[in-house]
């Protein structure tokens, strides 16, 4: 993000104004690891929206979990994903560009804003990398996530 006075804000300081930090690495769940680094690529797997190793709320989007309290969630488990790629990157300001989001959201059979859930983590991507944020994206409508999380967020970056 380019200030007035031409001077670069980093990714980094970005977070910092926005009053938050990158949490711990998620400890897997299951046999996979984090995130992975291929070339400039790094991928994550899904992320689930833990916090101290817990998931704050359980259920299904649109019965026991509202869309707003979703939204949240999908912004929290984007900065778990944000926190796999920079271990593996060798930090935050190392991510040159989001490339692209998936977000997994568990539905309740008559929900239909799985895109409007998505955007929590879309739009914390922005406020951290400014136009290094955008990305391509898929907001999937799911029966059921690992845990009972109500939502999951996969990232795709470029890195230095």
């Amino acid at each position: 993000m380019v200030q007035n006075d031409s001077t670069q804000v980093s990714p980094a300081q970005r977070l910092a104004e926005l009053g938050l930090e990158l949490p711990p690495v998620a400890a897997p769940v299951a046999a996979y690891i984090p995130a992975q680094r291929i070339g400039s690529e790094v991928r994550t797997s899904g992320q689930l929206p833990m916090v101290s190793g817990k998931l704050p709320l359980t259920g299904k989007v649109g019965a026991e979990v509202s869309a707003e309290q979703a939204k949240d969630l999908a912004r929290t488990a984007a900065l778990n994903a944000l926190a796999a790629v920079a271990d593996v990157a060798g930090g935050l300001d190392n991510i040159v560009q989001i490339s692209h989001v998936t977000g997994f959201v568990s539905s309740a059979a008559d929900f239909f804003g799985q895109p409007g859930v998505v955007n929590g983590a879309s739009e914390l991507l922005g406020e951290i990398f400014g136009d290094a944020g955008a990305h391509t994206r898929s907001a999937v409508g799911v029966n059921v996530l690992p845990l009972d999380s109500p939502v999951e967020i996969e990232l795709t970056a470029i890195v230095r």
